[in-house]
């Protein structure tokens, strides 16, 4: 036979195998396809793109997913969410998997169309409406702005956008949350309710504060960040991508709270401890840096600040042995610009306050929000508990810089000074609460002071242009690992408090006497106000051995079950540290809701019970109470928009935004 007729059949034949084999997916989709007409489209639709049962699940919603995971899940179902199981047999499950994996994404929800809408100053608006509603409009226009229109009279808009903005975590990048609004007053607060609600699909205990500027508010989810109008909770665009797989860690849990804005770009952390810069108006991808490795136990979960024409943000795993550090990033490129290590390698000053292995695998995460203060030009941040979380066998000594407070030149990353609050903690006592830059006369002479009250029971006041402890007292009445602050800064402590194999009962507990959620200080009253928890611990101890993929602990905690746990709103003498006034709540002291102090004389607050809360900010008289039935998990913020003043806090997987009726 010829060469050329040889290669000729043999192409024939690779044809009709390849023919044959289109064939046998075509059929084996067509199989597919009826599987999941009969067992899946009367939830889900037809074309997998939705139905009045189920939401969407076509296009990267599954294909994101291992044909392994889409078996579990349509097996047993996700009975959490609604969705039943399904006993599909082994035959048909590969057949239904390449039909799910066929599937492309439709067209759903609201369609954007042009518009050229006049508006009530005279002039006219050319661009796309994003999305609309019985009277109100958003619109993109040429240059990618975005536009807030309220629908008026004689078929014209009016543009609408926020007077008042809360630019980042805490709205003031010194941690004070703060707000000189005036018009919900201590006479009005009873009238105020909520104005509109936003939930976030899928969530359920978000715990990040809403960013709103020039009239949008952001809000985060993990890997995912909602633009919504802050006038009305309407969706503007929202950026999602799908969460790692086999990620370890409270990012695991789908924490993320929140993001920082610089001009026209937002920046917030992913799941598995990368930074992203997202367009602001339309939340398209602009870079994405690495800021460490998931693999060895790395992830992400709290808002990163802007300083200057850098982003500052740090990582999370303290309870999975990973190696803390800070670093600032370039706004424009991302590029890593300084990294400050809070674990000191092997030779380094401090390294001797590591005595055993356990150096290699310290912890002392940056995984919190910091603070900064132009002043001083100072980045002011927290660092977590040192690993193993219980078990300090194998890294006697202090554990510099876990459980401090770091003061970092902002350009270099170079420590200024330090304080630690809690030398080798087997507590879990992380010093992540808040600083808050505060400016004011302290005890007869002008001060510039860095106060934070912490998760180990005591209250603190610094000199923060040197580090100076000024005062350091107790708030708490159960506290049973120290007896006060000894001349030298460092605690005393009390002996027979270190967890053991049968278990140690130490007061505060594990969520200890405060936590991260946001406390604030009012300059008229002088007083420092923060939820705080009487409740304690029994902690047990157990051998450690780091492992990639593991938690890294050293034993195990559990609340004291023969005690009367108790969440308190307390009110601090910034003079001198004591308790001014407190307001109980009624619950198990299991929520994290921050405060909010106003100028006109409130605070407001998660209370325990659920509810959605103010106090007189002299009395601590609670004024005002609207019951949510959540376990908080976050702080409240406030912003004018519109001529009119908002409270708004996340409750549950909602968005929830009060204000005075019209």
């Amino acid at each position: 036979m010829r060469e050329d007729l040889k290669r000729t059949t043999a192409f024939s034949g690779i044809l009709m195998i390849v023919a044959a084999s289109a064939v046998l997916a075509q059929d084996s989709l067509a199989d597919g396809r009826k599987i999941f007409e009969n067992r899946c489209s009367g939830c889900h639709g037809s074309d997998g793109n939705g139905g009045e049962l189920g939401p969407p699940i076509a296009g990267e919603r599954v294909r994101s997913l291992s044909s392994a995971q889409i078996a579990t899940t349509v097996r047993e179902g996700l009975p959490t969410r609604g969705m039943p199981g399904n006993n599909v047999n082994d035959a048909d499950m590969p057949k239904l998997i390449a039909f799910l994996k066929s599937l492309e994404p439709g067209v759903v929800g609201f369609q954007p169309y042009a518009i050229k809408a006049r508006l009530t100053s005279g002039k006219t608006l050319e661009g796309s409406v994003v999305n609309e509603s019985l009277d109100d409009l958003q619109v993109r226009s040429a240059d990618k702005k975005i536009h807030l229109l309220r629908k008026a009279e004689g078929g014209k808009f009016r543009e609408v956008t926020s007077e008042v903005n809360w630019p980042s975590y805490n709205g003031n990048i010194g941690g004070n949350r703060y707000i000189t609004l005036s018009q919900i007053t201590k006479a009005n607060v009873k009238r105020v309710s909520p104005r509109w609600t936003f939930t976030l699909p899928g969530a359920s205990a978000l715990q990040g504060t809403p960013v709103v500027v020039d009239g949008l508010m952001y809000v985060t989810n993990a890997n995912e960040c909602f633009a919504l109008d802050a006038g009305s909770g309407r969706t503007v665009w929202h950026y999602k991508r799908p969460r790692t797989r086999s990620l370890v860690g409270n990012a695991a849990g789908g924490n993320n709270r929140g993001v920082a804005i610089a001009g026209e770009k937002i920046f917030m952390v992913t799941d598995n401890a990368h930074l992203i810069a997202l367009n602001r108006t339309d939340g398209a991808l602009v870079w994405e840096t690495e800021m460490a490795d998931w693999h060895q136990n790395y992830n992400a979960t709290s808002a990163p600040i802007i300083v200057g024409d850098m982003v500052v943000s740090g990582t999370a795993g303290g309870e999975e042995g990973v190696r803390g550090f800070l670093s600032a990033y370039d706004q424009t490129t991302g590029k890593r610009l300084w990294q400050t290590w809070t674990v000191p390698a092997p030779g380094e000053p401090n390294a001797d306050t590591w005595k055993g292995r356990d150096i290699a695998h310290g912890g002392s995460t940056t995984w919190f929000t910091g603070v900064y203060d132009a002043e001083t030009d100072t980045i002011f941040w927290q660092t977590g508990n040192p690993g193993p979380d219980y078990n300090g066998d194998e890294r006697g000594g202090d554990n510099l810089y876990s459980d401090s407070i770091l003061a970092l030149d902002s350009k270099t990353g170079k420590m200024k000074w330090f304080y630690q609050t809690t030398p080798h903690d087997q507590w879990d006592w992380d010093t992540t609460e808040t600083p808050l830059v505060i400016n004011t006369t302290w005890q007869g002479q002008p001060r510039k002071l860095l106060v934070q009250g912490n998760r180990n029971g005591f209250f603190y006041i610094f000199d923060r242009t040197n580090g100076k402890l000024l005062l350091a007292k107790q708030f708490i009445k159960e506290l049973t690992w120290a007896s006060g602050i000894g001349p030298d800064g460092k605690p005393v402590k009390i002996p027979g408090q270190a967890p053991t194999e049968k278990g140690t009962r130490v007061c505060p507990s594990q969520d200890g006497a405060t936590n991260w959620y946001s406390p604030s200080y009012n300059p008229a009253t002088g007083l420092f106000y923060m939820q705080t928890n009487e409740k304690c611990s029994i902690y047990s101890l157990r051998p450690a051995e780091w492992e990639a993929g593991k938690a890294f602990l050293g034993g195990a905690e559990k609340t004291d079950p023969g005690f009367k746990a108790r969440r308190i709103l307390r009110a601090l003498d910034l003079q001198t540290g004591a308790v001014k006034w407190e307001l109980p709540q009624q619950g198990t002291a299991d929520s994290w809701g921050g405060t909010l102090a106003t100028s006109t004389g409130l605070v407001f607050f998660g209370d325990d019970s659920g509810a959605f809360a103010a106090a007189d900010a002299v009395t601590g008289k609670l004024l005002w109470a609207f019951q949510t039935s959540q376990t908080w998990k976050a702080s409240p913020m406030a912003y004018q928009f519109d001529g009119k003043e908002y409270i708004a806090v996340a409750a549950g997987g909602t968005i929830l935004a009060f204000g005075l009726p019209e």
